[in-house]
C-alpha cells in the first residue's frame, strides 16, 4: 500500500504541474488562476448541494426502515469530491466533478459495495432465539437468550406516526 501512496503523491503533482503549464500557455497566467479560483467555488458549491440532497435520501430510506448503505457511500463519495475540487489541479478537479455526477457515483458506489462484504446481525426485535450477534448468547453473561418468554421485562406501548414530523426538513 505505501509504494502505491508514494506513487501517487508523486505522480499527481507531476501530471498537475504539466497541465498547468499547458494550460497557461494557452491562456495566460491569469485566466489559468481564475479558472482553478472557479473550479473551486462552482465545485464547493455542488458538492454541498448534492451533499444535501444525499442526506435527504438517507434519511427517507431510514424513515422507511431501509438501510442506506448505497447513499452513506455516496457520500463519502461527495466527501473525497469536495477535496479533490478545492486541491488546485485540473486532473483533480475532474476527478472530482466526475465523482460529482449522480450516475457515475452511483456506479462507483454500486461497485464499492459489491466488493465489500459488509457483516450484518439481527437484533432481538422480532428475530428467532439462537439468532444475532452473539450466537444465542447475552453479551452480558446472563445465560443463553430466551425470547421473550423468561419472565424478564416486557415493554408494551403504542405509538401514533405524525405526518408533520415526516415533513419536517423538507
Amino acid at each position: 500500500m505505501f509504494p502505491i501512496l508514494l506513487l501517487m503523491f508523486i505522480t499527481v503533482p507531476v501530471i498537475e504541474i504539466a497541465l498547468f503549464i499547458q494550460v497557461g500557455g494557452v491562456l495566460g497566467l491569469w485566466p489559468t488562476v481564475a479558472l482553478i479560483l472557479l473550479t473551486a467555488v462552482v465545485g464547493a458549491s455542488l458538492v454541498r448541494s448534492q451533499g444535501l440532497q444525499t442526506l435527504m435520501t438517507v434519511q427517507q430510506r431510514m424513515n422507511q426502515g431501509e438501510l442506506p448503505a448505497q447513499q452513506i457511500i455516496e457520500g463519502v463519495m461527495l466527501a473525497v469530491a469536495g477535496v479533490l475540487l478545492l486541491t488546485p489541479g485540473f486532473m483533480t478537479d475532474a476527478m472530482g466533478m466526475a465523482v460529482l455526477l449522480p450516475w457515475p457515483r452511483a456506479w462507483l458506489a454500486k461497485q464499492f459495495m459489491s466488493k465489500v462484504k459488509v457483516a450484518g446481525f439481527q437484533s432481538g426485535f422480532g428475530g428467532q432465539p439462537g439468532q444475532g450477534p452473539f450466537g444465542g448468547q447475552d453479551p452480558f453473561n446472563r445465560g443463553p437468550h430466551q425470547g421473550s418468554n423468561d419472565g424478564g421485562n416486557t415493554f408494551e406501548g403504542e405509538y401514533q406516526r405524525k405526518d408533520e414530523d415526516r415533513d419536517r426538513l423538507n
